[in-house]
């Protein structure tokens, strides 16, 4: 409740009751709950106001879904990129050129990538190294 715990509330009451003295307090929380009420009307009114100009798509959104708290950029990533991976190494046509790389579907959907291995280097030999790739 905007950051005020249970004794910073009483010590906020006390110190309205002193200011504000016992002839007008009951005034200003009248005042205070019809702000209250005014503003839970308000809130009421706009709900049932989006719902009409919505329509019955609003009660199909599964908002749970587009929490942001379930957000997780690696689960995003590596569904973006299995999603439709059938599709890229599909050949065009029969007669076409297989891509080098081959993919293998397990039974758990979930693919198998296997890329083709280069030449391995004799023992000691560096590594290449390109200046103008870093």
């Amino acid at each position: 409740m905007l950051g005020i715990n249970g004794l910073e509330l009483v010590v906020l009451a006390i110190i309205a009751v002193v200011v504000l003295g016992p002839e007008r307090l009951p005034e200003y929380a009248a005042q205070l709950a019809r702000l209250v009420k005014g503003l839970r009307r308000m809130a009421t009114g706009a709900r049932e106001q989006l719902r009409e100009e919505v329509g019955p798509e609003l009660d199909e959104v599964d908002w749970r879904k587009l929490d942001p708290r379930q957000y997780d950029p690696r689960r995003i990533i590596k569904e973006a990129l299995l999603d439709d991976i059938e599709d890229v190494f599909k050949p065009v046509s029969a007669g076409a050129p297989k891509p080098a790389v081959t993919a293998a579907v397990s039974s758990a959907t979930r693919p198998a990538v296997s890329v083709p291995v280069g030449p391995r280097l004799a023992a000691g030999q560096p590594a290449p190294y390109d200046r103008e790739a870093t």
